[in-house]
């Protein structure tokens, strides 16, 4: 690689200042370094687009992987029911005939268990509700308006 030194340096920028001139310098200067800024743009664009491409390949081998994967779990799933499918045939097959030693018989349908106070609208305290009507106490939400208009005061005529 070229090894450039700050004499070397040096000795560019007076080639360049007896060639070009002192009054042109600046803006030759500028061109050079928004060449070289744009220069640099296009390779940090084109290294991120290899490496974009890259990831990308590494993303369709991980896909290509995990559905491969896919298909051997599904196999492998599709034959274990089968086979369940196979042994609970045979066992019901087994159990539908009557045998002479026993008798097998499946229970009837029984009906679902329902607790008989389970209502979940509904909650029920622990005082009771002719306690709380004799205090005064509210057993029922109003809302803003009905409240307002139950203890607006009368007008006296």
């Amino acid at each position: 690689m070229i090894d450039l030194g700050i004499s070397k340096l040096a000795m560019i920028g007076a080639v360049a200042l007896i060639v070009i001139g002192p009054e042109k310098l600046p803006r030759v200067a500028r061109t050079v370094g928004t060449l070289i800024g744009k220069a640099q743009r296009y390779v940090t664009d084109v290294k991120a687009e290899v490496s974009r491409s890259m990831a990308l390949d590494e993303l369709k081998q991980m896909k290509d992987s995990v559905e491969s994967a896919v298909k051997d779990v599904s196999q492998s799933v599709q034959t274990s029911a089968d086979d369940f499918e196979k042994t609970w045939a045979e066992a019901t097959h087994v159990a539908s005939e009557p045998a002479s030693d026993y008798h097998l018989s499946l229970p009837e349908v029984i009906p679902e268990y329902r607790h008989p106070k389970k209502n979940w609208r509904l909650k029920q305290g622990a005082t009771p509700n002719w306690f709380k009507a004799r205090t005064g106490v509210r057993t029922k939400a109003l809302s803003g308006a009905a409240r307002v208009a139950r203890f607006r005061p009368t007008k006296f005529n």
